[in-house]
């Protein structure tokens, strides 16, 4: 792909502190943006709470913040410094909840500040459950049984519908953080409650059990053009759950 001419200045969203299922890769991969980026002749400004990190060395980018990452402080920095884009895929799911939350609080198109990397509209396909399993549904793809819920009562009548054992997938959350299997009605309670709770948007996915089943995963990267790679594919040596 050759170099955007529209774009001078990228604000990157770091990943904050290193927490399971959001460690250093990002600090790895967000330094080589950086670089890379810079080397094109790009204006880096970069945001990141964690200063024990690669990224907010001297050098790294143009402009370097460490600050809290909610939107408020996002918004402040973009009114400041004006970008032109915004990189959230190196900041795992903190930049992508950060991105998705200022799109929907019209900020970006405020300021006319251009999403790269990933479209908003893939983030939400990709983080809300309802989107996904719709998405899935148009590709024909099969998945396990589920049904949305946005209340405790509403998780109870579809995981009866179900039948135990169910799984609770909270949106908008990284690693599957509040979400997890549960087996009766007492698990169930305190599942969905703190699943509804860790959600951006409220809303879980109560999802027929799938226990024991062979996990495959697989990673590709596709650009801009639809050039598409495999980069990892890997059979986990535990079975699901």
């Amino acid at each position: 792909m050759g170099k955007r001419t529209d774009i001078k200045k990228v604000l990157i969203i770091g990943s904050g502190p290193i927490v399971i299922g959001q460690a250093c890769e990002f600090d790895y991969s967000g330094t080589q943006a950086c670089k890379a980026l810079r080397k094109l002749g790009y204006e880096i400004v970069l945001v990141n709470s964690n200063p024990a990190t690669i990224m907010t060395d001297p050098g790294m980018a143009d402009v370097t913040y460490i600050e809290p990452l909610n939107a408020q402080t996002i918004t402040e920095i973009i009114e400041n410094e004006k970008p032109d884009a915004i990189l959230p895929n190196l900041g795992g799911q903190t930049g992508l909840n950060l991105t998705s939350e200022l799109h929907k609080q019209g900020v970006l198109q405020k300021h006319n500040v251009k999403v790269i990397g990933v479209q908003v509209d893939a983030i939400e396909r990709g983080e809300d459950r309802i989107a996904f399993k719709e998405t899935m549904n148009k590709l024909g793809i099969d998945m396990p049984i589920s049904e949305p819920a946005t209340s405790v009562e509403e998780a109870e009548k579809i995981a009866a519908k179900l039948g135990y054992p169910v799984v609770i997938r909270p949106a908008y959350t990284m690693g599957g953080t509040g979400g997890g299997i549960v087996y009766n009605l007492e698990e169930l309670q305190l599942i969905a409650s703190r699943g509804i709770s860790a959600s951006l948007i409220g809303q879980i996915l109560i999802e027929e059990s799938v226990i024991g089943w062979e996990e495959l995963e697989l990673e590709v990267v596709r650009d801009a053009k639809n050039n598409m790679i495999t980069v990892c594919f890997i059979e986990n040596v535990d079975a699901m759950g």
